[in-house]
């Protein structure tokens, strides 16, 4: 068999003769072997698709048994739509290919389009340019306007058979169902439409009503006001007449003086007679004067009469001038409209007396009832209030609310005035309700108003009646009327008794500093520094000064201010304890770290000994730093003021010299306000630095500031001497404490770090204000550039700094770059450290470019920060070059400027042509992370 095929395949070969038999051989064997492969592939390959076939065919079985099942479960539904549906359904179901007939040119010409334009619009562009190369018989670019060339006609045949089935034909029903629900309901909203419209068409009407009866109440209060324009200038014709009638009385008074001084002889009757003669001329003149009065024109039936009535004139005009004088000074310390009103009512009444003194009868010479024209007065003048007093609350609702404050005369005149205190009460409460939300000016107006009626009522009656409408206000709902009790509270003070005012008055600013509105707490706070100076005492210090620190730590920042710039000035004025107010300052801020979670709950870790400062907690601390701030030049005047030693500012320039410190460390002579800043105030900060996180710059960067000015106000001697070795101390550095005395250094001993957890403490926390707020000094940059030398270039060669450290390290030199004027100082080392042949020192500048970047500018960043990158991206060491590409990653994200990044672009190809797989992976994750943050071109390039 063997031989047989060999000789096949070489007579179909001819160029195999010139071989041997031995090689046809082979090369038969071999064939055959490959030919024998190919046959059990194929062989393997048909029991696979028989195999294929088999599942295939019982899954078709399988679907049209449970079609057949579905079709007839849905032929037993009772509802005929339904019956319909599964009818169709089963149809379908059973519908074979072959039941179709034969498939149509048109049909498989509109099917081919069909499927070509599904393909081009899914994406699937070498699928239909395969697709479109078989179809060799038709043109698929020409579709013909049939039925089925619709767009996207793949998906409206899938859809179209979808809506064939029972659920399209539920989803039809239901969609029906809506429509008519819809429908109903659009007839609903209809008639509703209709019938608001009719309840507009009344409520129209009404308002048309309503307007004309507006029109014709203004036109009744404009005649109303002419009225009241006619009746201001009939009084003041009448005060003209009553000045008229003061002149005569007074001639009269003169002229019975003189003759009740000349004793006339019985005889003399040519003087009697002249006498009399001048008695009947008065009487007459009386006479013409009262009937052009009161049209009153009965005569007086004898001279007599008028002469025996002379002691009663002359007691009414004693009477006139005593109630003149005291209606003067209340008509000047009111506005003009009350001296108008006031004037108008005394002449009234003194008109009314006059009348009533003339028809008085006389016996003997004598008054019969020496007390009638004052029991009149009583009747008379209140008359008129109480009918002033009865108007008043009807007409304030109809006067506009920008004019009724031209009420505010009358309303004082009869609150002055009434004698009923229930009615005095309604009127001070319509006084202080005038306005629903008065604004700042007519707050003014009405503060004017009150403080004038307290001045005109005295203390007893501002206590009883203003006060107690002033309590009412303050839970009211318009921060508006809450605002003027605030600011009645420090103008009243001064019109009432002083127990009164640090009690009650001083209860209400105390409800008023808990108030909601920031409006109201930051009045209170400003009238609280106006009304301590008239407390009577001291008793009340420790509540004041609860309420200003409550203040001072308000959430409002407006508060804050007007607490800080008026109050706190006023209550050291006016209790002159600055060192309790130092050291409650201190302890508050404390506190207010020390009550929050620490950071992890991890026992002895650097964690553990932070604290979590909340929105709330890290405002106090701040503003209390502030406050600090503040204080300042009053504790460095206090403590030159109280200086017992001789002054050295004449040889050295400035008081707290050098000489000065030695005399104070070597005496015994008490300095307190000088000691406690570095008995206190500096131990207590370092304290409190201790507990701040990391991220709490803020509160660092004030705490620096506030170094940072005492240095300025005490002197470059006091921050070498004092402030420095007192930080270096603590910071565990070695330090000269000469200048301290031997009762201070064992409390600044004891700021020294013992433990290495101690001392990592110290290096995070009071390391940064070390550099920026006390070597930061403006003279001290040598000294800062000295030290911060050492700290990062000549602390490198010890082999015992450990990684942890320089980290620490790095975030004090981070936090140095938060002020500007640093930053070359920075960058020159950092540029000493990048070209050092030390490769730790390169690894460390790459280490801190990376930290210090979020922190500067643009500018800074492409001037020193990237080209010591690309010195340190071009050395060979791979250790150096991995940290550079890290902190190129870092410049990414933290700037979108076009220079910067292409520079950051050229050198990162500068690092992938090495073909290092490492250096591509470091470039990789370096450029992952700046993804969000970069531009789009940095972004293009990475991807």
């Amino acid at each position: 068999m063997m031989d047989a095929m060999i000789k096949l395949f070489a007579s179909r070969n001819s160029l195999l003769i010139p071989f041997s038999f031995h090689q046809i051989r082979s090369h038969g064997l071999i064939l055959f072997e490959s030919l024998l492969e190919e046959k059990e592939a194929l062989e393997e390959k048909l029991a696979i698709r028989d195999y294929e076939n088999r599942l295939a065919q019982e899954d078709i079985l399988k679907l049209k048994t449970e079609l057949q099942k579905k079709s007839e479960a849905k032929q037993d539904e009772p509802s005929d739509a339904k019956a319909k549906n599964g009818s169709s359904i089963q149809q379908s179901g059973e519908t074979k290919f072959s039941d179709l007939g034969p498939l149509k040119a048109e049909e498989r010409h509109d099917l081919n389009c069909a499927v070509k334009e599904y393909l081009l619009l899914a994406g699937y562009r070498l699928t239909a340019m395969t697709f479109y190369e078989e179809v060799t018989d038709q043109n698929l670019d020409d579709w013909e306007n049939s039925s089925a060339s619709v767009p996207d006609a793949l998906r409206h045949y899938y859809y179209q058979y979808l809506s064939s089935t029972t659920e399209a034909a539920e989803e039809k029903l239901s969609m029906q169902k809506e429509n008519e629900s819809l429908v109903k309901e659009n007839e609903k909203l209809k008639h509703e439409k209709q019938t608001l419209l009719r309840s507009r068409d009344l409520v129209d009407s009404q308002i048309a009503t309503l307007k004309k009866s507006l029109e014709t109440l203004q036109k009744d209060i404009k005649e109303k006001d002419n009225q009241v324009q006619d009746v201001k200038h009939s009084l003041e014709q009448r005060r003209k007449e009553i000045t008229v009638y003061k002149a005569e009385i007074t001639s009269l008074q003169k002229q019975t003086e003189a003759a009740q001084s000349e004793h006339v002889p019985p005889g003399d009757v040519e003087d009697e007679e002249s006498y009399k003669e001048q008695i009947q001329s008065l009487q007459q003149e009386i006479e013409r004067l009262h009937a052009t009065k009161s049209g009153d024109t009965t005569p007086v039936k004898n001279v007599e009469e008028i002469t025996d009535r002379k002691d009663e004139v002359i007691k009414l005009c004693e009477n006139d001038m005593i109630l003149s004088p005291s209606t003067n000074m209340r008509d000047q310390n009111t506005d003009d409209k009350n001296h108008e009103f006031s004037k108008s009512d005394d002449n009234d009444v003194a008109k009314d007396l006059l009348k009533d003194n003339v028809q008085v009868k006389t016996y003997n010479g004598l008054t019969p009832e020496s007390n009638t024209p004052v029991q009149h007065d009583s009747k008379k003048g209140p008359g008129t209030i109480q009918i002033l007093s009865d108007a008043l609350p009807k007409i304030v609702p109809y006067v506009l609310i920008n004019h009724r404050e031209e009420l505010l005369p009358l309303m004082m005149c009869a609150i002055e005035r009434h004698p009923d205190s229930n009615t005095r009460d309604s009127l001070t409460h319509t006084l202080f309700n005038l306005i629903k939300r008065p604004d700042e000016q007519q707050r003014r107006i009405i503060m004017d108003a009150c403080v004038t009626l307290a001045r005109n009522v005295g203390e007893m009656r501002t206590e009883t009646e203003l006060l107690p409408q002033c309590w009412e206000q303050i839970s009211h709902m318009y921060e508006e009327r809450r605002l003027l009790v605030a600011q009645s509270c420090g103008e009243l003070a001064g019109f009432v008794r002083p127990e009164i005012r640090d009690s009650l008055i001083l209860s209400i600013v105390q409800q008023l500093i808990e108030d909601s509105a920031t409006v109201v707490r930051e009045a209170a706070a400003r009238n609280l520094a106006l009304l301590l100076p008239l407390f009577p005492n001291m008793d009340k210090y420790i509540k004041v000064e609860e309420m200003m620190f409550h203040l001072v730590c308000d959430p409002s920042g407006a508060v804050v201010d007007t607490t800080i710039k008026e109050l706190v000035p006023a209550v050291l004025k006016w209790g002159n304890k600055l060192d309790h107010i130092l050291r409650v300052l201190i302890s508050h801020m404390l506190s207010s770290v020390e009550c929050c979670p620490p950071v992890s709950g991890v026992e002895d870790s650097v964690e553990s000994h932070f604290h979590v400062l909340g929105e709330r907690e890290r405002w106090t601390v701040d503003v209390l730093l502030r406050l600090l701030m503040q204080l300042l030049p009053i504790v460095h005047q206090i403590a030159i003021d109280t200086c017992s030693y001789e002054s050295f500012s004449e040889s050295t320039g400035t008081f707290f010299s050098l000489q000065l410190l030695h005399k104070y460390a070597e005496g015994r002579l008490d300095w307190p306000t000088f000691e406690w800043l570095h008995d206190d105030c500096f131990p207590s900060l370092i304290q409190i630095l201790s507990l701040l996180p990391q991220k709490e710059d803020s509160l660092r960067k004030r705490i620096s500031s506030f170094l940072l000015a005492v240095s300025t106000r005490f002197g470059e001697d006091y921050l070498t001497h004092i402030i420095l070795p007192l930080f270096l101390v603590a910071v565990g550095d070695n330090a000269d404490l000469s200048c301290f005395r031997s009762t201070s250094q064992p409390k600044i001993k004891a700021l020294r770090p013992i433990i290495a957890m101690d001392a990592r403490i110290a290096t995070l926390c009071v390391l940064p204000v070390l550099l920026a707020g006390v070597l930061g000094f403006p003279n001290k940059h040598e000294l800062l550039t000295e030290y911060l030398r050492n700290l990062l270039i000549q602390s490198a060669d010890k082999t015992t700094q450990s990684a942890i450290h320089s980290a620490d390290v790095y975030n004090s030199v981070r936090f140095l770059c938060l002020f500007e004027e640093h930053h070359n100082l920075v960058f020159n080392i950092l540029w000493e450290m990048v070209v050092s042949s030390n490769m730790d020192l390169k690894i460390n500048a790459a280490k801190l470019l990376k930290v210090i970047v979020p922190y500067i500018d643009a500018k800074v960043a492409s001037s020193h920060v990237l080209p010591a990158l690309v010195t340190l991206g071009s050395e060979p060491n791979l250790h150096v070059l991995y940290a550079s590409i890290d902190a190129f990653g870092t410049v990414a994200q933290n700037f979108k400027n076009d220079v910067i990044v292409d520079k950051i672009r050229v050198q990162m190809d500068a690092f992938l042509e090495d073909g290092s797989h490492e250096a591509t992976i470091a470039v990789i994750r370096a450029l992952v992370v700046a993804v969000p943050h970069t531009t789009e071109s940095l972004k293009d390039y990475i991807l």
